[in-house]
């Protein structure tokens, strides 16, 4: 039988060894805010992302984060001479911090995506822009989410 005082212990025994595994999850995985700077670095190169031309509507607070909407819109002509040629996202506390990179071209009609993802955790997504004449383009939202997902560690 179990009394009140052992109740509390384990209890309290337990959150902090979930906690510490969700720390540990974290560190192993490489989900970091700075394998998010790394894969943008990978990007873009040495060119510095301006702000703007991105339109990037994901909801501020999510209940699941298995399934996540998001759409990225560039404004662009879409013309041969003035086009989007890549969408890219990434995110700073998944396993791995690039999410999705989606080709385009002058005959594309829209720079326009829309997709699902996944998110471990509250953070912060990166939507990025690759135009025609080599300039690149970022906009970011901050995620709130109340249960996690991507939460297996990174096997390669």
């Amino acid at each position: 039988m179990t009394n009140r005082r052992a109740f509390l212990l384990r209890s309290g025994a337990l959150v902090a060894s979930a906690e510490a595994g969700a720390v540990w999850l974290r560190a192993v995985a490489g989900a970091t805010p700075q394998a998010m700077q790394e894969a943008i670095r990978a990007i873009v190169g040495e060119s510095v992302p301006q702000r703007g031309r991105i339109t990037l509507d994901v909801p501020s607070l999510v209940e699941n984060g298995n399934v996540v909407p998001l759409t990225i819109a560039v404004d662009s002509p879409m013309t041969e001479t003035d086009h989007v040629k890549a969408i890219h996202i990434v995110n700073e506390k998944n396993p791995q911090p690039h999410v999705i990179s989606v080709t385009l071209g002058a005959r594309s009609g829209r720079a326009k995506l829309s997709t699902r993802i996944k998110l471990a955790d509250s953070q912060q997504i990166v939507a990025l822009a690759e135009m025609s004449d080599g300039s690149f383009w970022s906009e970011t939202a901050d995620v709130v989410v109340t249960l996690a997902a991507c939460v297996e560690a990174d096997v390669r």
